[in-house]
């Protein structure tokens, strides 16, 4: 089984490459498989049902989330339906949503993390709890980890590894060289990278983030625009025992 990860999808630019790249990609490449983090899909932040859909339309397969995904209260609608988007798992309880979709046999998990982020139940714990009891015809598992920390990445990939299939980092929107297949059959990287404009700060005008910076006065944010860059990561998994076998990074611009 041949799983594609992409990472933080952002605004308008980031929908259209997906919705360029995703046709060729999947046939070239024989995916079974997308997965998206589309946080960031709504004007660079939240998510809302039109762009939602455009994900679906693109070629994306389930949805993952994370601390933004609450900024635009109309999806909590499809949150608790059974659409495939998720919201991190380690949310508490009472949030709407669920953490977990199982596509094909495969359940696609989305966590977050604590560390320089929010007070979230622990996701080593939750991680735990879920894999004692996984859902009925579960046969292979992959983690969409939206933390800051790389040493918390990192941690988690070797704390599962042998016990999924791949760990992927998302949230801070740039690619780390650390591609690699652990010990016992875990797929890791600490962050895949944006699917967003290559001349911006992480997906922002530049212009807009530097005068924040000098002024540390708040102000909105715009996404940036021109060439967008395609991050994503492909997993190879062993449906039989649910180690990835392979994996590889896809990196793609895209003029607009």
């Amino acid at each position: 089984m041949r799983i594609l990860g992409i990472g933080d999808v952002i605004g308008k630019p980031g929908r259209r490459a997906l919705a360029t790249v995703l046709p060729e990609l999947r046939r070239d490449y024989s995916i079974d498989l997308i997965v998206a983090n589309g946080e960031n899909i709504a004007g660079g932040l939240g998510i809302t049902i039109t762009t939602l859909g455009e994900l679906y339309d693109a070629g994306v397969d389930v949805v993952t989330s994370g601390n933004h995904v609450w900024h635009h209260r109309e999806i909590i609608e499809l949150l608790e339906g059974d659409r495939p988007i998720i919201r991190p798992l380690n949310y508490p309880p009472a949030a709407p949503g669920r953490g977990w979709y199982l596509c094909q046999g495969l359940l696609v998990v989305n966590l977050i993390g604590r560390t320089f982020m929010a007070s979230y139940d622990c996701p080593f714990r939750c991680m735990d709890t879920l894999l004692a009891d996984p859902p009925e015809g579960t046969r292979a598992v992959v983690i969409d980890f939206h933390a800051e920390a790389t040493s918390e990445k990192v941690a988690l990939g070797r704390y599962l590894d042998g016990r999924v299939a791949a760990v992927l980092g998302t949230h801070t929107h740039v690619g780390t060289i650390d591609l690699r297949l652990l010990r016992h059959g875990t797929g890791y990287v600490s962050d895949i990278g944006m699917t967003g404009p290559l001349d911006s700060v992480i997906g922002d005008d530049p212009n807009s983030v530097i005068q924040r910076f000098l002024t540390q006065i708040p102000g909105r944010l715009s996404v940036g625009k021109g060439p967008v860059e395609f991050n994503a990561v492909l997993v190879t998994v062993d449906i039989e025992t649910g180690a990835a076998t392979a994996v590889e990074r896809l990196h793609r611009v895209v003029d607009q």
